[in-house]
């Protein structure tokens, strides 16, 4: 009777373990399962539209677009004023500035936008470095959109000397970016109905930026027509068309390279 109660809860006790298992490992998958989808719904980037893509797509003597491994780069046949390098938002793909980015170019400024790793700048915010080897003898600008202004404050605060300027598209600098005694030439751009910024850090932001910033307000303007790709979470709808959008940002931009900028250059 022994023998048979001894081998009766052996065989009980390694069924239920089985069992166990199996549960537990039911559970793992499910939380793998979760955890996977989770980090694709946060980690999915932002589409260009069908406007940034035939802005990419369309053919022109005076902008000619080239894809590299790390940018997109838009170049004017005949260059007036400094290039410009553009971080995309967090998330965004990097097409999605193709509307602006060719408008600037239509005004003679060779415009670089960066393909940045998993579309984060914050993964490789000194990316600028290769533009700038690649293009040795030219002046840029530096700036971008949301986060990816962020980084591109950053980049200039460390390389004031290799920069001519920064300019900020619904976006702030944080202290790692402090550009408040670089001697750079800097404008800030926003739309009035923003509705995914954080006003209080725009605010403090301010305490970076030197004494001569330029505020530039997009009337109507919203956080995602800076770019081409559709609605984004939690921004408010705009009152003005992307066009419009679009427009003023290259006047304000360009008005300020002229002024600020190419004319500080040309009197040192």
């Amino acid at each position: 009777m022994r023998r048979r109660t001894r081998r009766s809860y052996n065989s009980y006790g390694t069924r239920g373990s089985r069992k166990i298992w199996k549960i537990l490992l039911g559970i793992l998958i499910v939380i793998v399962l979760i955890a996977g989808w989770g980090a694709w719904k946060v980690f999915t980037p932002y589409q260009p539209d069908e406007t940034a893509a035939a802005a990419l797509a369309e053919i022109a003597d005076t902008v000619k677009v080239n894809e590299q491994e790390h940018w997109l780069s838009f170049e004017p046949a005949k260059r007036s004023g400094s290039g410009v390098i553009l971080y995309p938002g967090a998330l965004v793909k990097p097409e999605s500035y193709a509307p602006l980015a060719r408008r600037l170019a239509e005004k003679g400024h060779h415009v670089i936008i960066a393909k940045m790793p998993l579309n984060l700048a914050l993964i490789s915010p000194d990316l600028a470095n290769e533009v700038l080897k690649a293009y040795p003898e030219e002046a840029f600008v530096i700036g971008g959109h949301s986060l990816g202004g962020v980084m591109a404050a950053r980049y200039a605060a460390a390389h004031s000397d290799q920069i001519k300027g920064v300019f900020f598209l619904a976006s702030y600098p944080d202290n790692k970016g402090n550009l408040k005694d670089k001697n750079l030439p800097v404008i800030s751009l926003l739309g009035s109905d923003d509705g995914v910024i954080q006003m209080k850090n725009v605010q403090s932001g301010r305490t970076y930026l030197p004494a001569n910033t330029l505020y530039f307000t997009v009337e109507g303007g919203n956080h995602a027509q800076f770019g081409s790709y559709g609605a984004q979470k939690g921004d408010n709808p705009a009152k003005i068309s992307a066009v419009e959008q679009w427009n003023q940002t290259v006047t304000a931009l360009q008005d300020w390279m002229k002024e600020s900028v190419d004319s500080a250059s040309k009197n040192p």
